[in-house]
């Protein structure tokens, strides 16, 4: 593989495999190295990846594992800071998105691991499911349950946050 297939094959999934460390590590700066201590991992074994089917699912793997490994080196230190930087025409409604992608990111973020990476791989990186059995290494059918009961408990989670802010907006009118 040379290097212009090597960019056609394998980096037009970057912004995929990004977002991927982002979830696990929670931390820009590591998802940053280990993006690009898989990119050079890849770059260096490019002759073998050639033979590989199914390379989105390769790679998405590649970068869980290596995720988890850096997670088994050392704790996470804080939540993913999210960008809200978006040019809205209204600033209220900005607020409104920005503290609704929060509290709903934050939500994500207190399912159990594999409900959480699945949550996303599915919701946010619209994979399918079978991908998404490979690269968890479990079957379609486990996914299917950890999707229904992680969309259960977010729902839940959802429903009760927004009982209590209402309450809150009852008790100060």
């Amino acid at each position: 593989m040379n290097a212009q297939q090597f960019q056609l094959q394998i980096l037009c999934y970057s912004d995929k495999l990004y977002r991927m460390a982002r979830s696990i590590l929670k931390d820009e700066s590591r998802s940053q190295d280990a993006y690009q201590d898989l990119m050079i991992r890849l770059w260096e074994k490019r002759k073998h990846l050639e033979i590989i089917e199914n390379r989105q699912a390769f790679l998405l793997t590649s970068m869980r594992n290596l995720c988890i490994d850096l997670l088994r080196k050392q704790q996470p230190n804080g939540e993913i800071p999210l960008n809200a930087e978006h040019h809205a025409p209204d600033p209220h409604q900005l607020t409104e998105q920005t503290d609704t992608i929060n509290t709903i990111s934050r939500m994500i973020d207190l399912l159990p691991e594999m409900q959480r990476a699945i949550i996303r791989m599915k919701d946010v990186e619209e994979m399918e499911v079978a991908e998404i059995a490979e690269i968890m290494s479990i079957t379609e059918n486990a996914v299917t349950v950890n999707l229904s009961r992680a969309r259960k408990k977010l729902r839940e989670m959802i429903l009760t946050h927004q009982q209590q802010e209402k309450m809150l907006y009852e008790q100060y009118r």
